[in-house]
């Protein structure tokens, strides 16, 4: 019983630590940042093409650590910029050809964000086997698709003809794609340009037709060197199918690079997560990429983020090393506060101790002032003639001790205070019968 009374006591004396932790519990939530969310939006291009492809295995990845990827068909990289620009917050990331930026303002630009260069992505030009097309100006007066309005493809493709001086003519179709690929394969098209990846199975389809070959664009160094977003690329003899030699000489091609870019809405923590499925799903490189040389911060037509440049720089964040990905983002994100935390309850620890004792104590010394000015009484001789009224409020001073609650520690506290207060009492009685004798004698 006497344990459970002085807790009791204990915990009523420090009830005031719980408002306190309450409030500190409060702007420990509001300084947290809000958890990664579980669903996130790609927005990838147009069906069956090679971004789609990538975002697939990005969804399969990302399912792995419970992150629902969404993937939404676009007309390409133009309109994934604009998804990504939309207010609406429905697009996080999105896949983007190297150079679409070109189409947008400054302050566009400025609400974006890379995460890096994926993979290689030639601009390839397949021409009918009896053309041989190496100069763009050789595309005069000839049947050629351009790309889809939107595309990507397209917004290279003019870029180029653009800075060499020829002017779009009728016959330059907005065909991209599967269109592009049938339009050759009829006769409505003498050439036409696409842009994907060589492991692309269009790109191995037209590849494998007999009936076309590839253009060797001699100046591509000289566009390289004027469209920082494209490398002028050296394709081996062979190197997209051996057994028919295709292409069967060595060429030169212009290429763009796949990059991954984000908005504001995408959440830090999701961005490590990303780019570390990219690596695992390119580390085997391609026909053209080496291994483990994707993905990477340059060429990027955005600044990185923070926490991509930290990616390339350190690689993951040290608990997602080890950890799965929602309990490694848990404990950072309380990790992070942890030391202002310990900063404010620590010295709180450290002060509930003395502080509990000053206040038993001061549940007895309070009473001692009444003391000392009685005292003070007695010495001046103001006390003479009120012995009998003092003593009264002393009295009452001894029962309102009895009901001072004190744990066992600080009893001999109180026990010596009533020692005290009945000393003054029989003080000021004797004061008392000193007086009546007094007046007894003066008669």
């Amino acid at each position: 019983m006497t344990r459970l009374h002085d807790l009791k006591i204990y915990l009523k004396a420090n009830f005031w630590l719980v408002p306190v932790l309450l409030l500190i519990g409060v702007l420990f939530v509001l300084a947290l940042d809000p958890a990664p969310p579980t669903r996130l939006s790609l927005a990838t291009g147009p069906e069956g093409g090679g971004y789609q492809a990538f975002g697939r295995q990005l969804k399969a990845r990302l399912a792995e650590e419970g992150i629902e990827l969404e993937l939404i068909a676009t007309a390409g990289s133009p309109d994934n910029l604009r998804r990504l620009l939309t207010a609406d917050g429905k697009v996080q990331i999105a896949l983007v050809q190297s150079g679409t930026e070109q189409q947008l303002t400054e302050e566009e630009r400025r609400r974006l964000r890379g995460l890096g260069a994926l993979y290689q992505e030639p601009l390839w030009l397949f021409q009918r086997r009896d053309l041989d097309i190496r100069e763009l100006n050789e595309l005069r007066g000839k049947r050629i698709g351009i790309g889809q309005d939107g595309s990507g493809t397209q917004a290279v493709v003019l870029s180029l003809i653009a800075a060499s001086g020829i002017a779009r003519e009728p016959g330059w179709l907005a065909l991209g794609g599967r269109q592009a690929s049938a339009a050759l394969g009829d006769g409505s098209l003498d050439a036409a340009f696409f842009v994907g990846p060589p492991g692309n199975p269009l790109i191995q389809a037209l590849a494998l037709d007999p009936a076309l070959r590839l253009a060797d664009l001699r100046r591509a160094a000289a566009y390289q060197a004027h469209f920082p977003f494209l490398k002028a690329l050296s394709l081996p003899e062979g190197v997209l199918d051996l057994a028919s030699n295709s292409p069967d000489r060595p060429l030169t091609l212009l290429s763009p690079m796949a990059t991954l870019v984000a908005n504001r809405s995408l959440h830090p923590a999701l961005t490590p997560l990303l780019l570390e499925s990219a690596r695992r799903i390119l580390q085997q490189g391609s026909l053209l990429d080496p291994p483990n040389s994707f993905p990477r911060p340059e060429p990027s037509s955005f600044p990185l983020t923070k926490e991509a440049d930290s990616y390339y720089r350190t690689g993951l964040p040290y608990l997602q090393r080890f950890l799965p990905f929602r309990i490694a983002s848990l404990v950072d994100r309380y990790i992070v506060l942890l030391i202002p935390a310990l900063a404010i309850l620590l010295p709180l620890g450290k002060l509930v101790s003395p502080l509990y004792e000053w206040r038993m104590r001061a549940r007895t010394y309070r009473w001692y002032r009444h003391l000392h000015e009685i005292d003070a009484r007695i010495h001046d001789g103001s006390i003479r003639g009120h012995e009998a009224e003092e003593i009264a409020r002393l009295q009452e001073m001894e029962k309102a001790l009895g009901r001072v609650e004190l744990p066992l520690s600080f009893s001999h506290e109180l026990y010596t205070l009533h020692l005290h207060v009945r000393y003054m009492i029989e003080r000021l009685r004797g004061l008392a019968r000193e007086d009546k004798t007094s007046a007894r004698m003066q008669r």
